[in-house]
């Protein structure tokens, strides 16, 4: 009998130091999660200028094109104009908000590659600065990691090269990804943006985010003239 209780001492006092080790392996590489989603964000954004005109896997044929985006525009401004109707894979908006540590792509449609990217845009949604609802998403680990620090009465701005966008929250949204209610097209100007809610365990159903108004518009130029682009 005793001899049994000193071999199982001995096998704890083996077993230890491996027990310890796999928990610090564990806890280092929860640890890290966050600031390689970050690091993957800014190379992103980094080397987005040598992915211009990509294509994508050669069993879909998506051709994914990063266009360079008008930062800063002088001219004369207008509050209704004309729009640039993107393709499919086509970055053709940044997003900036003080919570987001970089400006966001804006891609028009959606697929992993896409996401990778940057946000994507529904192409059931409406183009930015027309009427109805412009729904927006990516992932919660990288570019939409910030999402839920936004708060009523932040604004969001979209730029294109057609003209300046701005919105403000008017609120903060939660539902389950089955639900229809505040993605589906609507009569009312408005922009939601939404992301997964993080779960440490695996993928969640669960979706967060916010529903923004229009409150400024600024067109490049009048509809019917040529694109400031």
């Amino acid at each position: 009998m005793k001899s049994k209780r000193s071999k199982n001492g001995l096998l704890i006092y083996i077993l230890t130091p491996f027990i310890l080790l796999f928990l610090c392996v564990g806890i280092m590489i929860v640890a890290m999660i966050k600031p390689a989603d970050k690091l993957k964000v800014y190379f992103n954004l980094a080397f987005m200028d040598n992915l211009k005109s990509t294509p994508d896997s050669s069993n879909t044929g998506l051709v994914i094109r990063d266009n360079d985006i008008i930062d800063e525009y002088s001219g004369e401004t207008y509050e209704e104009g004309e729009f640039i109707r993107p393709k499919f894979g086509e970055m053709y908006a940044v997003l900036s908000n003080k919570a987001f540590e970089a400006d966001i792509p804006v891609y028009w449609g959606s697929n992993s590659e896409l996401y990778e990217r940057g946000s994507c845009q529904s192409t059931g949604s409406k183009i930015i600065g027309d009427k109805g609802n412009i729904v927006i998403s990516a992932h919660e680990d990288t570019f939409f990691s910030e999402l839920y620090k936004l708060k009523k009465g932040d604004t969001i701005t979209l730029k294109t090269n057609y003209g300046q966008f701005i919105y403000t929250v008017t609120k903060t949204i939660s539902f389950n990804k089955s639900e229809k209610k505040y993605v589906s097209p609507s009569e009312n100007e408005k922009l939601t943006l939404y992301t997964c809610k993080k779960n440490v365990l695996g993928s969640s159903d669960e979706r967060i985010g916010v529903v923004c108004e229009s409150t400024e518009k600024k067109f490049y130029k009048r509809a019917g003239e040529e694109s400031a682009k």
